[in-house]
């Protein structure tokens, strides 16, 4: 009888997932699905609840990519011990948020950002919120209102290293864990002996598994640390990081453009195969790694473009 396992993960490792299963994928999907994978000895099922099921003889190593499954004997859990306090609105607090991780061009970038509760009234009318609301224009315009006011830590992690780590075995939520935990202590020293009232991350896997990246850490943050889908919405902290890590993506990605002698389109669209068709026609394969996450479909995609 072929194992099964069965994940539920966040919006944004569903997205992951479906980056990553996509040269794998197969046309019948069940109702209420967003894709079903096959690889070599296990079926990939995942639905838009985020509810991922793995069946086969390789199921649990497959799943294993992405998280642990809950114990069947265990009673299920209404918490995780991580949800932000209430009250954290109006607390001093280091907020951490990414951008980048769905662009198929471009690095990820991570923002960690300390906003003390007094600061909170000026954010606002700043018009602080989630970048994904704002167009870039706006964001350039408050990032720079930001820079000399918040203490933050930029993370960006280049497609060079991007590509090695991943194509050395590690996932993209293990590399967002290392990027959010470093930026997190990089403020935490600049704030000492000054202390937060919490840290909150924009939630992108179950905390457990966050934690589970950073096993071999030498310096791990556990103290007060929160986790929050939608986590601008609970703190302005994380929307401030968000636009911070926005605003130095943006800038990146002008640079990536103009190396490239054209404008570079955002996202995994069609319009993205075509764009990175036209860049190996222009630079030859291998300039790839410098402008994309290779392990995206859009590799193949752009490939088959050229045949």
């Amino acid at each position: 009888m072929s194992n099964q396992v069965v994940l539920t993960v966040t919006p944004s490792v569903l997205e992951e997932m479906k980056h990553y299963y996509h040269s794998n994928s197969t046309p019948k999907v069940p109702q209420g699905g967003v894709f079903t994978a096959k690889t070599a000895g296990c079926t990939i099922t995942a639905y838009k609840s985020g509810k991922v099921m793995f069946q086969g003889t390789g199921a649990a190593g497959e799943a294993s990519r992405w998280g642990s499954a809950p114990s069947a004997a265990a009673k299920p859990k209404k918490t995780t011990g991580y949800e932000p306090p209430a009250g954290i609105s109006s607390m001093s607090i280091i907020g951490s948020d990414e951008v980048g991780t769905g662009d198929f061009f471009g690095p990820i970038t991570v923002v960690a950002a300390y906003v003390e509760k007094e600061q909170i009234p000026l954010l606002r009318e700043l018009g602080v919120r989630d970048s994904k609301g704002l167009a870039d224009e706006q964001i350039s315009a408050i990032a720079k209102q930001l820079l000399p006011i918040v203490t933050y830590s930029l993370l960006s992690l280049s497609n060079e290293k991007y590509n090695e780590l991943q194509q050395g075995g590690k996932n993209q939520g293990e590399l967002k864990a290392l990027l959010h935990n470093k930026a997190i202590g990089n403020v935490l020293e600049k704030i000492h002996p000054k202390k937060p009232e919490g840290i909150l991350i924009d939630q992108f896997v179950q905390p457990d598994t966050y934690y589970k990246y950073l096993g071999k850490q030498k310096a791990v943050h556990r103290e007060n640390v929160y986790f929050s889908i939608k986590g601008e919405s609970v703190h302005l902290a994380v929307a401030a990081a968000s636009i911070l890590a926005r605003y130095a993506f943006v800038q990146k990605f002008e640079e990536l453009s103009r190396k490239a002698g054209f404008t570079l389109p955002k996202g995994a669209g069609s319009q993205v195969d075509q764009a990175a068709a036209k860049l190996i026609r222009m630079h030859g394969e291998a300039s790839l790694k410098e402008f994309a996450k290779l392990h995206f479909a859009n590799t193949d995609k752009a490939k088959r473009y050229l045949k």
